[in-house]
């Protein structure tokens, strides 16, 4: 049989995504046509911060880490935790360093 058509790294080049990614979507493809490739990211779904939380890692950059803490200076994972013990607000260090 011949193929006629892009090829998969052709695809890839088009698309600017890796082979593997090309490899899912046709399997998808495959399987259930174009429903196949429409809908839900793979995944969990992505857990919004509520911006109360935003706010408040926001203004604890600004000040100087309670005396208790023996902190000078809050790094991320300091905040994290920090925010967890004291505020019962969890955050990850990741979403910290990202703001």
């Amino acid at each position: 049989m011949v193929r006629r058509g892009p090829s998969t790294q052709g695809h890839c080049r088009v698309a600017r995504v890796s082979l593997p990614t090309v490899g899912r979507w046709k399997t998808r493809y495959a399987e259930r046509g174009l429903a196949g490739l429409e809908g839900d990211r793979p995944g969990g779904p992505r857990e919004q911060v509520p911006a109360r939380v935003r706010a408040r890692v926001i203004a604890l950059t600004r000040m100087t880490p309670p005396d208790g803490t023996g902190l000078s200076h809050w790094s991320t994972r300091e905040l994290a935790k920090y925010l967890t013990r004291a505020e019962n607000i969890t955050v990850s260090w990741h979403y910290i360093a990202r703001i």
